[in-house]
């Protein structure tokens, strides 16, 4: 259909977005490597886990057909394949251009044909003693095994020369106890890999053989392995699927450069691959390297500038959080404001109130050195009922998330580990505190991302604190029901998946589809990650076609196309790809009145969200809050530097800004206004310091004034006896004065 969109492609239009930033000339340079990184980071994950369901498709469903596109599994991995390699080409210009660009700051990777005479004596040199005693090289034939590929790892291949059959030699290359980059001078930033020296000093580790040909390859393997939480030792289970994934199939095979045909087609048998899966690169194959050059040289023209996150603004500094939820509902927003003196405070400071009775809260990705474990061992340790629902599923987060549940429950935390059959993706925490006259309070906080101190200065995300007792007991409803292993069926105010929350969005969508057919101003909008859920699509294309305005903040996949006629027109869409990570979920239903209706979450638009995990999204009724979001929103939709507009083909292009307009970039422009807020409390704080001070020295003076007044006094109180005394004494007698007319 033609208003529809696949889901791999649209993914791969993303990433395509995020590779657009390594080329921007706005980006500044070492910025625009690491964005070369994270487009090869993020398409290896995309190989594990998308093509490797694609690829268990494509042997057990073979007939089975994506929704969207009419496409069975093989038709869709065919369509892949040919968009990653028509996007090569971009991926090595990007690399090549930034490089070149950077040797203005001495910045040069050098290879063997531009090394200096003596940097390669060097370089054999440093072979010799510091790689060749710590690597093997292995001869593969038809006679010997051939060796497992790890992911993602490099090894040198070279095809050795003989007179009967294939004879291929492999060299691993990965060492964690050696850096990869090979400073050769100007303090690290003129450099050659490891894989290349290794790869050009192979003929030394096959004595008796004469070296052919040679390549680094790289091998790619699936990850798309699945446990349910089923049995008594969940967490055993998980430890060996863990294991279990390093062994899965190769799903992708890079190569550099050139190799001998008959060569390369042996290693594909081997590792069971069609030659349609092979990607060849001519830049490294393995670029994480590229953020270690950040670090060699702190010239501002090569960075973005630094931003710090700040005090968040809602919260005073001198007064414990819990009572100032208690107060009012909080806001508050990542990265422009600071997680630790916000969020990891309240746990913090609620680890050690002895008034605060428990702390339930979800954990699904967590920091490496997590002052959230720190802060609930803490309070278990104190005494305090601490319940955490740690999701081990969390993909490639589940060896972290093993460890930190032994360490959670060694201090005493009740553990669980979520529903057998879905996930548990909520950002949710609910403390228990006891109330001054008897009874409790609550502090309930719905948050759009996880409880992770690195991530939250690169992500952007939105979290609720308040104290609502309907939010509550909410909350306690969601926490009973992880803990038994079903689902809530009907919260009072939260949408909670997979039960109660796509049937509650639907039904906010139908009423302003009705309230456009009444001849109304209807108006949906959401800033997702992630949009496949082909009930809501349905309900948007309806909404669509009845009138109603539908703006959308999409970062990744989009299955649905803007603007096609009949269906869509009514409905825009934009991704907003830059120097933060989109990751915060709005949901908004109506115009900027009282009745409209404000959320948010850690759900996208998919139905792996909607109606597979449980998820969670909270109102926003404070109209004040509900303002500063809708203003977000509007910002959002006015970004004119890092957005990009979707067309009715599907196509994605920068949105248009003239010459007269003014740069709008959300992502700056937040924390411009983070900035501003911290500085107007300030000025606010010292106005009313001064202020305060003005009314103790007008207090002090009119103080002084009475205590002269009163001393007056008292000196008049002293004297008047006297002055009293001196008109009754005795008048002296003398001669009496003559009058004037006498004179």
């Amino acid at each position: 259909m033609e208003y529809l969109e696949n889901r791999e492609l649209s993914w791969l239009k993303f990433n395509k977005r995020v590779l657009e930033e390594a080329t921007d000339p706005d980006t500044p340079l070492l910025e625009r490597l690491s964005f070369s990184a994270i487009y090869q980071s993020n398409l290896d994950e995309f190989f594990m886990v998308r093509v490797g369901s694609l690829t268990d498709d494509e042997k057990g469903k073979k007939k089975k057909k994506d929704k969207k596109s009419g496409m069975t599994a093989s038709e869709q991995l065919d369509a892949v394949f040919t968009a990653v390699r028509r996007l090569q080409p971009a991926v090595e210009d990007a690399y090549r251009k930034t490089m070149d660009e950077l040797s203005a700051y001495g910045f040069e990777h050098v290879n063997f044909d531009t090394a200096l005479p003596e940097e390669l004596h060097f370089l054999e040199l440093y072979f010799k003693r510091e790689i060749k005693p710590f690597i093997s090289g292995l001869v593969i034939n038809d006679a010997l095994p051939f060796p497992f590929l790890r992911n993602k790892e490099l090894y040198a291949a070279v095809r050795l020369n003989t007179k009967k059959g294939m004879n291929i030699g492999i060299i691993p290359i990965n060492n964690e106890n050696r850096d990869r980059v090979i400073p050769l001078g100007n303090d690290g930033k003129r450099f050659i890999l490891e894989e290349e020296v290794v790869l050009h000093f192979a003929h030394l580790m096959f004595k008796g053989y004469k070296v052919q040909d040679r390549a680094i390859i790289r091998v790619t393997r699936s990850a798309d392995i699945m446990v349910d939480n089923k049995g008594s030792d969940f967490r055993e289970r998980m430890e060996e699927l863990v294991f279990k994934r390093t062994k899965l199939a190769a799903v992708r095979l890079e190569i550099s450069d050139e190799f001998s045909r008959d060569a390369l087609d042996y290693i594909c048998r081997k590792l069971k691959l069609k030659n349609v899966r092979v990607f060849n690169s001519h830049i490294p194959l393995d670029l994480s390297y590229l953020f270690q050059l950040q670090d060699l040289d702190d010239d501002p023209k090569l960075h973005y500038a630094q931003l710090t996150p700040r005090r968040a603004s809602m919260l005073a500094e001198n007064r414990p959080v819990f009572p100032q939820v208690k107060a009012k509902d909080i806001l508050l927003c990542y990265p422009f404001e600071a997680m630790t003196t916000s969020f990891i405070r309240l746990l913090e400071e609620s680890a050690a109130d002895p008034k605060v009775v428990s702390i339930k809260i979800t954990l699904y990705r967590l920091a490496r050195n997590s002052k959230v474990i720190s802060a609930l061992c803490l309070a278990a340790e104190n005494g305090k009922d601490v319940t955490v629902m740690i999701e081990l599923r969390a993909r490639f987060d589940e060896a972290n998330n093993i460890e930190w549940s032994k360490i959670l429950q060694k201090a005493g935390v009740r553990v669980m580990y979520g529903p057998k059959e879905v996930k548990a993706h909520s950002k949710l925490l609910l403390i228990t505190r006891k109330a001054q006259g008897g009874g409790y309070d609550y502090v309930t906080q719905i948050g759009t991302g996880n409880y992770n101190e690195k991530t939250s200065t690169l992500y952007t995300d939105l979290m609720l604190l308040t104290a609502d007792r309907v939010i509550a007991a909410d909350a306690e409803a969601v926490f009973d029901a992880l803990a038994k292993g079903v689902f809530v069926e009907a919260p009072q105010k939260l949408l909670v998946s997979p039960l109660a929350m796509r049937p509650q969005i639907l039904a906010l969508m139908d009423e302003q589809i009705k309230l456009a057919r009444s001849g109304g101003d209807g108006y949906i909008a959401a800033k997702i990650n992630s949009l496949n859920d082909s009930a809501i699509i349905a309900k948007l294309i309806e909404a669509s076609q009845a009138g109603v305005k539908v703006e959308l903040v999409v970062r990744g996949v989009c299955c649905l196309i803007a603007g096609v006629p009949g269906y869509t027109e009514n409905i825009t869409i934009r991704s907003i790809v830059g120097r933060f990570l989109e990751h915060s979920r709005i949901f908004i239903f109506g115009k900027e009145t009282k009745e409209q209706k404000m959320y948010i979450g850690s759900a996208d638009y998919m139905s792996r969200n909607t109606i597979r995990r449980v998820e969670v999204a909270a109102p926003i009724e404070d109209e004040k809050l509900k303002k500063r979001i809708r203003d977000m929103f509007s910002v959002l939709m006015s970004d004119n530097v890092k957005a990009r507009v979707m067309l009715s083909d599907g196509s994605y292009v920068k949105a248009e800004r003239s010459a007269d307009d003014a740069p709008v970039n959300s992502q700056e422009y937040f924390y411009a206004e983070a900035y501003k807020r911290v500085d107007e409390k300030k000025e606010k704080q010292e106005r009313m310091k001064n202020a305060r001070e003005k009314k103790a020295a007008a207090k002090k003076t009119t103080k002084s004034k009475t205590a002269k007044t009163a001393t007056a006094k008292k000196t008049a109180a002293k004297t008047e006896p006297k002055k009293k005394a001196a008109s009754s004494a005795p008048k002296k007698v003398g001669r009496p004065r003559k009058k004037k007319s006498e004179e």
